[in-house]
């Protein structure tokens, strides 16, 4: 059998000189051959797929830059991205995920259950089982974790929040997707409303009851 060709590891001055060669752009076009009209060398290959790379950033930076400027636009991002951990991509992605049609979701435990954020319980018998959806929206679900894991540093609300329910006993995973549950709905009365996050209303303490004392 044909033995393959060892592996050779490139010397410090040969990998310095190869990111300093010019890298062709989309214009300019990626077919690089060598003398004998191959495919080129390694060397060629690694800078044809730098082009590549390099045109794809370009195109995921314009179309970052398209999605920010057309969400400013609408008269929800102001009260989404009101919120802790939701940046303007981000804001956008929930915008997509549950549209602008205030009737879709009548209450916000409907909404929660579209993104996956309430968990289920399953009761048969005597036995009585509290597990997370598996059905939802998995593009709302996975923004709502990056919602919920920014928040914890935007919010001290959020932040104590999570802290509780670690100390009750939730993981990781568990934790934020009780806060994302939280944020979700809270996102649900801003939208009804019309009004803005405030971290005093969102994450105010519990009242507790006031004790008479018996005369």
């Amino acid at each position: 059998m044909p033995r393959e060709p060892p592996v050779t590891i490139a010397t410090r001055g040969e990998a310095e000189g190869w990111a300093g060669a010019a890298v062709p752009t989309r214009e300019a076009g990626i077919g690089i051959t060598d003398s004998r009209g191959g495919c080129g060398s390694g060397r060629g290959l690694a800078v044809a797929l730098l082009a590549q790379l390099e045109t794809a950033c370009r195109a995921c930076d314009e179309l970052a830059h398209d999605t920010e400027e057309l969400f400013l636009q609408h008269p929800d991002a102001e009260i989404i991205t009101s919120f802790p951990g939701v940046a303007v991509l981000t804001g956008a992605r929930i915008l997509a995920e549950i549209g602008d049609d205030r009737t879709r979701f009548e209450t916000a435990r409907d909404l929660k259950a579209y993104a996956g954020s309430a968990p289920v319980t399953r009761e048969s018998g005597k036995s009585r089982r509290v597990s997370h959806r598996r059905i939802k929206n998995s593009g709302l679900a996975a923004a709502g974790r990056h919602w919920a894991f920014a928040a914890l540093t935007a919010s001290l609300g959020a932040h104590s929040h999570y802290n509780r329910r670690r100390e009750a006993g939730d993981r990781y995973h568990a934790a934020l997707r009780n806060l994302f549950n939280r944020l979700i709905g809270q996102l649900h009365h801003c939208l009804a409303t019309r009004q803005k996050f405030d971290e005093a209303v969102a994450f105010a303490p519990p009242t507790l009851p006031t004790l008479t004392t018996a005369a």
